[in-house]
């Protein structure tokens, strides 16, 4: 979807360097044209005169799909060293400190409890923007402590992905964040906690070929982006043509990757629907003695 491939919103007609919340009017970069941004928001971020998406921060997601005033932050408040003293284009502490202050966030992803539709769960939801939602260290151990916090509570566990993959700046202690959070994904297992997985553009890489991917159920929101490297490479590697639909959300379903495709204006009551018959399936359970 075009409209992805920034991730920021055009703001129209007031200076760059006023907070985006001032903004009032906002350019739809599929269509063109300009919509008032609060009725972008009454429509859960999607643009009114064509129906294609605009980004959404972590918190954004949050407030569409939970039950209002019921979320609680439980995030640890840590976040990312420098181990490997990485310099790419800029060094590893300056991205990581330009990343806070853009979006106001210790790290790349939230992890709270609430309840959608009455239903109480664990919520962690990466947020894009900060370095491309890349899972480093910091992410690992937030996933793994929504995963023990939800196993402990028996709540459902949901975690919605918007991510470039591992974060090359941590190098190994990155990747290995892939074998830790699925290890933890386990303790669900062992609790009988559902375990839903919602990937949104983009969900790929390192956490597309871990942690999300071993949902209980999984879900793609429409004009997700799925995949593990990128098309070039991997057409390169194989030496074949791609097909045109090649990592998208219906190739994703196609492929079996998720068991279903949803539009963002009916993602919460679809996962509301899903967590009914978890919970409808534990009590029938109880009552049979297994």
């Amino acid at each position: 979807m075009a409209l992805f491939r920034s991730k920021k919103y055009f703001k129209v007609g007031l200076d760059e360097k006023r907070r985006e919340e001032d903004v009032l009017w906002l350019k739809c970069k599929a269509c063109g044209q300009l919509v008032f941004k609060k009725r972008v928001e009454q429509n859960r971020n999607i643009c009114p005169k064509c129906g294609e998406y605009f980004f959404l921060t972590a918190r954004e997601r949050i407030k569409l799909l939970v039950d209002a005033g019921s979320f609680e932050d439980i995030s640890r408040p840590i976040s990312a060293k420098d181990p490997l003293r990485f310099v790419g284009a800029k060094p590893y502490t300056q991205s990581l400190k330009e990343a806070q202050e853009e979006t106001g966030l210790l790290n790349e992803i939230i992890v709270g409890s609430a309840t959608i539709e009455d239903a109480p769960v664990i919520l962690a939801v990466m947020d894009f923007r900060f370095i491309g939602g890349s899972m480093g260290s910091v992410m690992g151990e937030q996933i793994c402590h929504g995963i023990r916090t939800a196993a402990r509570l028996r709540r459902p566990f949901i975690l919605v992905s918007a991510t470039g993959g591992a974060r090359m700046q941590e190098g190994i202690l990155s990747l290995m964040q892939m074998a830790k959070t699925a290890s933890a994904r386990w303790l669900l297992e062992e609790a009988r906690v559902p375990f839903l997985s919602v990937m949104t553009y983009p969900t790929t890489a390192g956490v597309e070929a871990s942690i999300a991917s071993l949902g209980d159920v999984a879900i793609a929101e429409r004009g997700a982006l799925i995949g593990f490297a990128g098309p070039r490479v991997i057409k390169e590697t194989i030496n074949q043509e791609l097909p045109a639909d090649f990592q998208t959300d219906r190739f994703a379903l196609k492929h079996g990757i998720v068991d279903q495709v949803v539009r963002r204006e009916g993602l919460r009551e679809e996962i509301a629907r899903i967590l009914r018959f978890f919970v409808s399936s534990r009590n029938s359970g109880g009552r049979n003695g297994r």
